[in-house]
């Protein structure tokens, strides 16, 4: 491959991008659902601040009402927002994982009530990827995260394993990284609670 086909290929790529960006934003805005790549597995994406568009994935998944949803952040800075209480540390903490781990906080604030816990608490991951990133720094809201499946069936790590009913039933299926056959893995979950780390899935 020459210099020239592969400025036209990254091209092609970099539209490719935003135009899944632009579709999903246009989505999102509507209270409607996405199914995009995320830091880990493919996930099913709703405003986290919208209970109407929470409920439609609720919906789609058969889920149970009760069970709270993990969210995405683009960064640290953004979890002033969501957590009435943060530790100190919280900051230095983040800093030090190597790998995608969602982060259980106890006071939860601005999310729909049907994506927290019965407690008030909250699982939020503050998401590295590019696709995931752009996304929601544009979006300016969180974004739900729930993988791409019926409830109580097995999470697909691919996007080639992701049933049809799951596919057409999103507004807005991304068309980004749909063809990697590496398999994606689930993320560690920690929980912080009065300042302990307590280490739910590694």
């Amino acid at each position: 491959m020459n210099a020239l086909s592969a400025e036209v290929i990254n091209f092609t790529a970099m539209l490719s991008f935003e135009n899944d960006i632009q579709q999903c934003l246009a989505v999102l805005h509507q209270g409607g659902t996405i199914l995009y790549p995320t830091d880990t597995i493919w996930g099913i994406g709703a405003d986290a601040t919208d209970s109407d568009a929470v409920e439609k994935i609720i919906a789609l998944k058969n889920r149970p009402e009760n069970k709270s949803f993990v969210v995405l952040l683009p960064d640290a800075r953004a979890l002033t927002k969501y957590v009435t209480t943060l530790d100190k540390n919280i900051d230095q903490f983040l800093s030090t994982l190597i790998k995608p781990t969602t982060v259980i906080y106890e006071h939860a604030t601005g999310l729909a009530a049907n994506v927290m816990a019965e407690n008030g608490s909250v699982a939020i991951r503050i998401c590295k990827d590019e696709f995931c990133k752009h996304l929601i720094k544009r979006f300016g809201k969180p974004i739900v995260s729930t993988s791409a499946n019926i409830s109580g069936q097995p999470a697909p790590a691919l996007f080639s394993e992701i049933i049809t009913p799951i596919i057409k039933g999103v507004d807005y299926v991304v068309k980004y990284r749909q063809t990697e056959t590496v398999a994606a893995k689930a993320s560690s979950i920690v929980q912080l609670k009065r300042g302990e780390i307590i280490v739910i899935r590694p």
